[in-house]
């Protein structure tokens, strides 16, 4: 191919060149191609723009952005201000480009600063130490009609210690159903609840105050500060024999009182050691486990082929203690 280039150079024209050198047009063609593809391309030099600020200039920008009188404002209200007062010294364009280069481009007026919020942490190593309760909506009768239920729990028996179905929500409310609960279950340390209307009332807050009882909520916006309500409420509502609507206040409270009678008394809470919420808030649950290691001792005797273990099957433990926000353990709390 250099023969081809050199006659190229001669002046001898491309096709005389490609037949005195036995290659086609073609190939000479990609041939040139290729080398001017590799050929280092001249740099050409830098030249700034004659319409950009000086570094002297730049700064003196940022000094007025950031002066006493223009902190607070965004450029575009700076760059209004200076016309008005007979100055220009850029677009707000570069203004912003300033600010961006020196890492200023947010908010510049002050904002409000929300303090940081602690998880409550509550350990029940027994029942009637710690309570939680909320409300819930049912479904009423028509669209747009909803009852209100009041329910409060354990958190270590599970057990429904107390619910209540109104056509309102109020303080007043939750107070009676605390009066009651606390009247046939005992006064516990802790009661938690989120920060409803109703939970943060006055007149509950006044109860708990007089009783010597710690009042706790949950963070703002954070469901899972009170798990154990959240869980039941899910529970009963996902229940097969949950009502699409209910067809009148009665029927709505005898229908929860049926639901917790059978949840309190029936269901076998896998949390719990698979005991029902009556059996551990009664402390039943250790004659009952007794129990069932002798069903089992007695099954192995009766059918010693058909257990593969030389130790009775595993019974789920009822657990030492219930928590909301498990603490470290040099830093549990007493309940």
């Amino acid at each position: 191919m250099s023969a081809h280039t050199e006659l190229l150079d001669a002046g001898v024209p491309t096709r005389a060149a490609a037949g005195l050198c036995g290659v086609s047009r073609a190939t000479a063609a990609r041939a040139k191609a290729r080398a001017a593809s590799t050929a280092t391309p001249e740099l050409r030099p830098v030249v700034a723009p004659v319409n950009r600020l000086s570094t002297a200039e730049q700064d003196h920008v940022l000094a007025v952005l950031n002066s006493e009188e223009f902190v607070d404002a965004p450029p575009v209200q700076v760059y209004a201000r200076l016309l008005k007062a007979g100055t220009y010294l850029c677009s707000v364009a570069t203004m912003y480009r300033i600010l961006a280069a020196n890492a200023q481009v947010k908010e510049r007026r002050r904002l409000a600063r929300h303090p940081a919020r602690v998880a409550p942490e509550l350990v029940a190593t027994g029942p009637g130490q710690v309570y939680t309760w909320d409300i819930t909506k049912l479904p009423g009768p028509s669209k747009g009609c909803y009852y209100d239920a009041y329910v409060m729990i354990d958190i270590y028996s599970r057990y429904i210690v107390g619910v209540h179905v109104h056509t309102t929500e109020s303080g007043l409310l939750a107070e009676e159903m605390m009066k009651q609960i606390f009247g046939i279950h005992g006064i516990p340390k802790v009661v938690h609840a989120d920060r409803g209307t109703s939970m943060t009332s006055k007149t509950v807050a006044a109860l708990l105050g007089d009783l010597g009882v710690t009042r706790s909520h949950s963070r703002p916006h954070v469901s899972n500060d009170n798990p154990y309500s959240e869980a039941w409420f899910k529970t009963l509502k996902y229940a097969p024999l949950f009502p699409q609507r209910f067809g009148s206040l009665q029927h709505a409270r005898a229908f929860m009182d049926e639901f917790v009678q059978t949840y309190n008394h029936e269901h076998h809470h896998s949390g719990i050691g698979l005991h029902t919420a009556a059996d551990v808030h009664y402390g039943l649950a250790a004659a009952k486990s007794t129990a069932r290691s002798q069903v089992l001792a007695h099954a192995r005797a009766a059918h010693p082929e058909r257990f593969t273990t030389t130790t009775d099957p595993k019974i789920p433990a009822l657990p030492q203690a219930a928590w909301i926000n498990q603490p470290e353990p040099e830093q549990a709390p007493a309940a």
